[in-house]
């Protein structure tokens, strides 16, 4: 995370995977790992998401090939299709001072939490801001997903 942090810092592009896991099956967005929402909040700059949601990995590398194993090599001349949504932008001290307000009224253990206070924020309001920005990032990717799939569905009746 330190790493990802400073490319953030150096204005680099980062990528990540906020499900914690590569995914194959056609299923809703699971619930997102914080690992993305601390990288936004802690950054120096706040850092544009740019939503991707991909179909079609999982005939090129598929779990189940042979023998329920992954093939030796990926599979050639598979049809990959890869959305790219709209530009997301954090509001982070609206966000922090919503945080503040909801860890208020939450009972919230905060053994096992980061000690470390970020911008202010104790670990309640660290965990209401992680969750506010993961269940942003969640919803964007949900929607973009739902709409790829009609997309597909819309493309094959022509």
């Amino acid at each position: 995370m330190n790493e990802a942090l400073d490319r953030l810092t150096n204005g680099a592009w980062l990528h990540t995977f906020p499900e914690g896991k590569v995914c194959q099956e056609d299923a809703p967005i699971r619930r997102l790992k914080w690992g993305t929402a601390s990288l936004i909040a802690r950054a120096p700059v706040t850092p544009i998401v740019l939503p991707i949601i991909h179909h079609g990995f999982e005939k090129v590398m598929p779990e189940n090939y042979a023998f329920g194993r992954r093939p030796p090599v990926p599979l050639w001349n598979q049809e990959i299709k890869i959305v790219v949504g709209e530009p997301m932008e954090f509001n982070l001290p609206e966000l922090r001072e919503m945080a503040l307000s909801q860890s208020r009224d939450s009972s919230f253990s905060s053994e096992q939490w980061p000690r470390n206070i970020l911008g202010g924020l104790d670990a309640a309001a660290q965990k209401c801001l992680y969750m506010t920005i993961s269940d942003q990032i969640q919803t964007t990717l949900e929607n973009l997903r739902n709409f790829s799939k009609s997309y597909a569905k819309a493309e094959q009746i022509k």
